[in-house]
């Protein structure tokens, strides 16, 4: 499941930079390239059309199959390491990164605030608190991973309770996002309660009185279940952090309303609000269903949850002030509007307090004790609103720079807004904003790291996809660049994600390279509002890999850059916008960065992740779903004979959201196909999706994509030895 609570050219800078002064060393040569994978068709017929599946059997993960993988992936580490300049350039990247403190999630409950940061040359996020007695380390990620013999571990989530004493974090090892969650003490760090498995959906709410926590739990499968059991029939539960937690709502209970097996319950409780909310989450699907009854009797399993909204009213988020609901709805508005109404009033009673506007998407909501704060959009670039309590004027807050906001954070018995805002080319920096004076005071947490933003141009441009619809493009350029220049092009385009004007160290270090790094904002993804989405969405899918040719259509048109210098980057979901630009336009790109892919779409239900995503992506077991899911599946559209792009394919095995024998089978397929270029596969044996991985393994993985773009740019020092 998706949840939510990155003047000269190339060249010329990578001979003139200082930084390549280590002493030459003679890189190893590469091993012996491995034996292609055995191909075991399993032929099948469905709705009447023939599929073939040479690698099938990979989907055991078998010994035979994870011994193939980890062979490719030796190869591909002896290929890599064969380019002399990429020691240089991990410890640059390294040292780079390290420069860089992040902040994420900061909060604030009672006289405390808590947060995650990475310090400037820490390997891990820690969880913070700040209040009278200074700032101080609750969970050391560090401490916890040298008592483990030093294997990865990552904080998940956490939700700190309304009176700010305690803090539930959910904690998982080597990238799994298979996250336990324990409660600590704030003041003193001593842990409460825990830890609890088969928490990876996290912590929903605290119960007014901060003594009761609700989080989604997972079913406890057989050894031998299916992996598409994982997620089925979750429950939400209440834990009072003495006994074990008890089970309140779920498809499989026998009490409170009826659910799917697929569909997640989880409690919302908001601070002061006499009703309590309950949620259906139906997988990855946007649109939420809800349910209310009185806070006081939320743990009464023979309490009446009385429905309030459904799917089709299209809301996807709501947020709570006392007796006051406001909901974000798309129902009848492509870009989003706000309503409100009154707790015990149905839905047909609410109002509209914030318009949709055709030119502004609205992207969340957050009640504050003042005002209601609206996060719109103007493109990739953000705009708040505020609405004074009792009021309907709309207030426009003007931002310290233009940007996009990343997070936000309220509390319903507190004025004002916390707010996590970057750019392209400006890190992230945490301001409060105080109505009161209509000010803004940074925080002054983390560090900008050495970036210098002025050396850089940022361009947002517009290109013309083949039906004529004009799809974003975020461009950053060395300044002064002049000529083609090699360039990256990133894109995604699934679950109405949008990939807005937000800071990434890894996009920053291909800058600093002197690689023009580009956003295409396809559609599929959320940046122009609801219809956007489903503009790249079922039988409109081709749309989202056909805007990304229309991006590197465009880049190449304008002399920016050149089909021998252009690469394109996309991981997960954006795996299929990834593979089928390749299969379609093989002729257009020097690369392919394909991370984590989903490449195997017809086979993808049967995954973990796979019942989960039925509404985005649909289900072969119907006509409909099957022609679709065939369009976007890569590996169907990978023909003998053809020559394909370069391709670095990535993987971890520990991978929870796309399994990692989709990335091998598209591998295969590739290697099987003729293509003369080279197809590596990475394997990080102690990774999953990406979520959770330490600096080091993300310098490592940003060091090795850069090195691979060098290297089929065409850049003499970087070429491998023996190739």
């Amino acid at each position: 499941m998706r949840h939510t609570h990155v003047v000269l050219t190339a060249t010329a800078l990578l001979l003139a930079s200082n930084s390549w002064s280590a002493p030459a060393q003679t890189p190893p040569a590469p091993q012996n390239k491995p034996p292609a994978a055995q191909i075991k068709p399993v032929e099948e017929t469905l709705f009447g059309r023939k599929i073939i599946d040479n690698y099938r059997y990979m989907e055991a993960l078998d010994p035979a199959t994870i011994t193939w993988m980890k062979t490719q992936g030796a190869y591909t580490r002896s290929v890599l390491d064969g380019i002399k300049p990429l020691a240089q350039l991990k410890a640059d990247s390294a040292k780079f990164s390290a420069s860089f403190g992040l902040i994420q999630g900061y909060v604030h409950f009672g006289t405390r605030g808590f947060y995650e940061e990475r310090a400037p040359g820490s390997d891990n996020f820690d969880l913070m608190v700040s209040d009278g007695a200074g700032i101080r380390k609750l969970v050391d990620v560090a401490a916890l991973r040298a008592a483990n013999g030093g294997k990865p571990f990552a904080i998940n989530y956490f939700l700190a309770s309304p009176d700010g004493n305690k803090v539930a974090v959910g904690i998982s090892e080597g990238g799994s996002e298979d996250a336990s969650i324990t409660v600590y003490d704030a003041a003193s760090g001593a842990k409460i309660a825990g830890p609890v498995d088969r928490a990876q959906f996290g912590a929903t709410s605290w119960s007014d009185d901060s003594k009761l926590l609700y989080f989604v739990r997972l079913q406890k499968t057989a050894a031998n279940a299916p992996p598409s059991d994982k997620y089925l029939n979750a429950t939400a539960d209440a834990w009072d952090l003495k006994s074990e937690p008890v089970a309140l709502l779920g498809a499989a209970l026998g009490h409170g309303f009826a659910l799917t097996p697929v569909e997640a319950p989880a409690i919302a409780i908001s601070v002061g609000a006499p009703m309590a909310a309950a949620l259906s989450i139906n997988g990855v699907q946007n649109e939420l269903a809800m349910w209310l009854a009185p806070a006081a009797q939320v743990n009464d399993p023979k309490v009446t949850w009385t429905k309030f909204i459904t799917r089709e009213d299209g809301i996807t988020g709501v947020d709570m002030r006392g007796a006051e609901i406001f909901l974000l709805s798309h129902k009848d508005a492509p870009t989003f509007k706000v309503l409100t109404v009154r707790a015990g009033q149905p839905l047909s009673a609410a109002s509209t307090l914030v318009p949709a506007q055709a030119d502004r998407v609205i992207e969340a909501i957050h009640v504050a004790s003042d005002a209601l704060y609206v996060l719109a959009r103007h493109g990739a670039y953000s705009q708040l609103l505020r609405i004074p309590a009792g009021s309907t004027a709309i207030e426009e807050v003007t931002l310290p720079f233009p940007g996009h906001i990343g997070e936000a954070f309220t509390d319903p018995r507190v004025a004002g807004v916390t707010l996590g805002i970057s750019s392209m080319v400006t890190p992230p920096t945490e301001f409060t904003y105080h109505p009161a004076g209509k000010s803004f005071s940074d925080l002054k947490l983390g560090s900008h790291g050495e970036f210098a933003a002025a050396d850089y141009v940022v361009s947002d441009l517009k290109a013309k996809a083949a039906d004529g619809v004009l799809v974003p493009l975020s461009l950053v350029q060395p300044k002064g660049a002049k000529g083609a220049q090699i360039t990256i092009l990133e894109a995604y385009g699934s679950y109405g994600i949008s990939e807005l004007a937000d800071f990434s160290i890894r996009r920053a270090e291909a800058m600093r390279k002197g690689i023009t790094y580009g956003v295409c904002h396809v559609r599929g993804g959320g940046e122009l509002g609801e219809q956007w989405r489903l503009g790249g969405k079922d039988a409109n899918k081709h749309n989202t890999w056909g805007d990304l040719i229309a991006c590197s259509e465009y880049v190449i048109a304008r002399g920016m850059t050149s089909p021998a210098k252009l690469f394109i980057l996309g991981g997960s979901a954006g795996g299929i916008t990834m593979g089928r630009s390749m299969t379609e336009r093989p002729d257009l790109f020097a690369g392919v960065l394909d991370l984590v892919p989903s490449a195997n779409t017809l086979r993808a239900e049967f995954t973990a992740g796979g019942p989960a995503n039925i509404p985005e992506f649909g289900s072969i077991t119907d006509a409909a779903g099957l022609a679709n899911l065939y369009e976007m599946d890569s590996i169907q559209h990978i023909k003998k004979g053809t020559q394909y792009p370069a391709v670095m394919i990535t993987t971890g095995l520990n991978d929870p959201r796309v399994a990692p024998w989709e990335p091998a089978k598209l591998a295969a397929a590739l290697q099987a196909s003729g293509t003369s270029k080279p197809v590596l596969l990475r394997i990080d044996e102690e990774a999953g999706h990406g979520i959770g991985s330490t600096k080091t393994q993300t310098d490592l993985l940003t060091a090795d994509w850069i090195a691979f773009v060098f290297w089929r740019a065409g850049l003499p020092e970087w070429q491998p030895a023996g190739q």
